[in-house]
């Protein structure tokens, strides 16, 4: 990396606002870092130069007529392609947006925006964001930077990747059922999933279809810190999100990592998942930085109300509703997903599609009582910790295959698993509503880094992210950024 490049978004926010380096300065140096880097990695599939440059300049020309700045101010970052940015390119990782051009931008990436980040290009999803693995037959795999022969993970696969390779200090993505910490936990960086309704997401045409499943939006950074900004800018009410809410605290006040009088409840399996040995060997090496940081840890047998399988299948229904209905509003608008388009879209997407559409609606209301018991086991573990960690994934990497095919393994430790998303332990807290972070704690010996997962109850983002800066503090992984040469693309 250039020494630009290896700045946080905190830190070159800084540099910028005393003038050490310039907007544009910061803008091209992501450039060349992605013309250089992106070939090994695939992280991102638009670039949109011309723009950046335009934007960073009009950044320049902020600082020296005086005029207000955000605490992004001429901070690069990029945008995952599910979501649009107006005026750039936004394929959902379809064939069939493969040339849409929105005239909107999210609401979470405006508002970063408005601080004055500058958004250098769109990064790789797979198709419409549905598993946990990135690829798609439009651009194909995204590899993590710490063995090109591994996944980064899904669905911001494309967002993890660009961050830990220094192509941009910060890049937005979102999170269904693991989107932000699978690829967190594979690509070494840190990522928050907020409590839902934290970050407004006005979504149209219909303002109350999130709630199932239960979808957040968040940036992933190389830092606690960096995150916990980005988390803060994205935050608060919004009258076209009936779920948002204001933010209660600021989480950059948060980083002193100080968890003293904290109980921590360590699960190695989170209630019942298959993990690889490996994976839950690294995870319990960091135990002892929590209690260094004053914590009280203890080792928990904690159940799931329903197996592992069964609940992965549960959550896989809620979003085969969701994709039902984004199929439904897509065919309103003149593309039939399930007809003429049928032949260029993921079997796997189109199989959630028709599942969604069989589900009658009483049928699909039931599935909130198993919600509701998942829902009150871990509000009981709540009732006794304050956090609960364990590891991301189940597995140590997911390798790529070629083309769109690339999913996890169907089996972890001889239990057999949903190869979509099933290897990891995430979506649990997406049923409930709860924050929970990935931090990297480690690499296995493939070089793959392994993610601790750290959750709290619903509106606990403040712990989480304390309990993040505690693990941060005393493991620190931002060296571990250094050591990688992706300049060749051999």
């Amino acid at each position: 990396m250039s020494e630009t490049t290896e700045l946080s978004a905190t830190r070159l926010a800084q540099a910028i606002r005393d003038r050490e380096v310039s907007p544009v300065e910061a803008v091209q140096a992501a450039l060349d870092r992605i013309e250089k880097t992106n070939p090994a990695l695939n992280a991102f599939v638009t670039v949109c130069g011309e723009r950046a440059l335009e934007r960073a300049a009009a950044a320049e020309r902020a600082l020296d007529d005086g005029s207000r700045t955000g605490p992004l101010h001429g901070v690069p970052i990029g945008v995952k392609d599910l979501d649009p940015v107006a005026g750039v390119r936004t394929t959902r990782g379809s064939l069939v947006f493969a040339e849409d051009v929105p005239q909107e931008t999210i609401l979470c990436v405006e508002k970063l925006e408005q601080a004055g980040a500058i958004v250098v290009g769109k990064t790789n999803t797979p198709e419409f964001g549905f598993k946990a693995t990135t690829d798609s037959a439009l651009f194909g795999p995204a590899s993590t930077p710490f063995n090109r022969a591994m996944n980064a993970g899904g669905s911001s696969g494309g967002s993890a990747a660009a961050v830990a390779s220094g192509m941009v200090p910060l890049a937005q993505g979102s999170d269904a059922g693991g989107s932000l910490r699978v690829p967190a936990a594979f690509c070494g960086v840190f990522s928050l999933m907020p409590s839902f309704g934290r970050v407004p997401v006005p979504a149209k045409p219909n303002a109350f279809r999130r709630y199932n499943p239960m979808v957040c939006y968040a940036p992933l950074a190389r830092t606690v810190a960096d995150a916990a900004l980005g988390v803060d800018l994205m935050s608060g009410a919004h009258p076209y999100d009936p779920y948002s809410y204001p933010a209660p605290e600021k989480l950059t006040d948060e980083l002193h990592g100080d968890l003293t009088g904290l109980t921590v409840a360590y699960s190695p399996d989170l209630g019942g998942y298959p993990v690889e040995a490996e994976v839950e060997t690294a995870v319990r090496a960091a135990l002892p930085a929590l209690r260094e940081a004053g914590a009280t840890v203890e080792e928990v047998d904690f159940r799931l109300p329903l197996p592992h399988a069964e609940l992965t299948a549960m959550w896989r229904r809620y979003l085969s509703v969701a994709h039902a209905e984004s199929a439904a509003i897509s065919r309103d608008n003149g593309i039939d997903l399930l007809g003429a388009y049928a032949g260029s879209i993921d079997q796997g997407y189109l199989d959630s599609v028709r599942v969604g559409e069989s589900l009658s609606a009483v049928d699909f209301r039931l599935e909130d009582l198993d919600r509701t018991r998942v829902l009150y086991a871990f509000e009981a573990l709540f009732d006794r910790y304050d956090l609960v960690v364990s590891p991301v994934n189940a597995v140590a990497g997911v390798p790529n295959s070629a083309g769109r095919d690339t999913v996890g393994p169907d089996t972890v430790e001889g239990e057999a698993v949903d190869p979509f998303v099933g290897w990891s332990l995430t979506s649990p807290y997406n049923l409930i509503g709860s924050p929970a972070a990935s931090v990297p704690v480690g690499r296995a010996r493939n070089g793959v880094p392994v993610g601790l997962q750290v959750a709290a109850r619903r509106r606990g983002d403040a712990l989480v992210v304390r309990a993040a800066a505690a693990l941060e503090a005393r493991l620190p992984w931002a060296a571990t950024y250094r050591d990688l040469d992706l300049d060749a693309t051999g």
